[in-house]
Formats: structure tokens, sequence, C-alpha cells
């Protein structure tokens, strides 16, 4: 039984190891404690990817602190703006309102609010 739970334990760490964290301008999702966000998604050039800024109040000096990031600064890609928010769901927040927001002559995109549960 030691041997399971000494196994069980090393697996639990490098799993660890390799997780990545998501933090927007240096601050955790799970340190944000607004009580509303706001999360819009931007195409990639070149690539089927998003990118999520997501704003909760901060500073915004350029795109990049709105950007959310790994542990090592590096963008995160989604596969959709609703892939994000169903993660996002897991920091306690639920989706509160959706609206469109025009991003171009002929085109939209939706922006998420989420509240605090």
């Amino acid at each position: 039984m030691k041997k399971i739970t000494s196994l069980a334990t090393v697996v639990a760490c490098f799993a660890l190891l390799s997780a990545k964290a998501q933090n927007v301008n240096g601050v955790r999702l799970s340190d944000i404690h607004a009580d509303y966000v706001e999360i819009k998604g931007s195409v990639r050039p070149f690539s089927d990817k998003i990118l999520i800024s997501l704003e909760y109040g901060q500073v915004v000096g350029e795109f990049n602190d709105v950007v959310v990031k790994d542990d090592a600064g590096k963008r995160m890609e989604f596969n959709s703006v609703l892939d994000f928010v169903n993660k996002f769901k897991n920091y306690g927040y639920e989706a509160f309102q959706v609206y469109s927001e025009q991003s171009g002559k002929d085109s939209s995109r939706p922006v998420y609010f989420m509240k605090r549960k």
C-alpha cells in the first residue's frame, strides 16, 4: 500500500509540474476576485486558434496586458471563446450577458460578461 501511495504522489508531482496556470497581466485567474469580468476573443492571423482578452478592472496599457497567458508568459491559444468561457466557469463565474461588438466594417464578435457566482 505504501508503494502505491508513493507512486501516486510522484505521478501527481510530475502532473503539477507540467500544468500551466493561467494569468492575466501577472495575476492568476484564481486570484481575480472581481464581481464581473469581460471576455473577448481575437483571431490570430493564419491560425484557427483564438487569443482571449480578459478585463476585470485592471489598468490596461496595451493589448498584451489583457491576454490570457501561461506561467512562462506565453500567450495561450484556445479553440474558441466559448472554450475559454467553459473553462473559466471553474473559477466560480457564470455567463451573465453576451452582446455583439463591431470588429470591422462587415463583422462583429461576441463579448461575454461573466458574473461571480
